[in-house]
């Protein structure tokens, strides 16, 4: 069993930054596929990033070279990287875990941290 929890969200100016965190309990984490998504009001959960278990990277193309996923196996952490924000990240962000995939079926959610970027 695999408990994430999400921190850092908030409030930020378009052109701001913002690392979201997700920390998790269970020992098996730090060999998982990991995943951030989002769910931008009105719209459909998406992707943003993730790990695939063999430690290689995907992005979103809304977010190639402003947003960079990354772990620390030794804290049992993850984290989301946003940098240049632009009012259309505005979202409810997702961490999630899975021994296989980290997609929408993924077996371990976050909560979810909000963030919103005003312009």
């Amino acid at each position: 069993q695999v408990q994430l929890v999400e921190s850092g969200g908030g409030l930020v100016q378009a052109g701001g930054s913002l690392r979201l965190s997700c920390v998790a309990s269970g020992s098996f984490f730090s060999i998982y596929a990991v995943g951030w998504y989002r769910q931008p009001p009105g719209k459909r959960r998406e992707l943003v990033a993730s790990i695939t278990t063999g430690g290689m990277t995907n992005y979103a193309d809304s977010v190639k070279d402003r947003f960079y996923i990354s772990r620390d196996k030794d804290k049992n952490t993850m984290y989301l990287q946003m940098n240049n924000l632009k009012p259309d990240d505005t979202a409810v962000y997702y961490c999630n875990a899975d021994p296989d995939v980290a997609g929408p079926l993924a077996l371990y959610w976050g909560q979810g941290t909000q963030v919103t970027v005003s312009s």
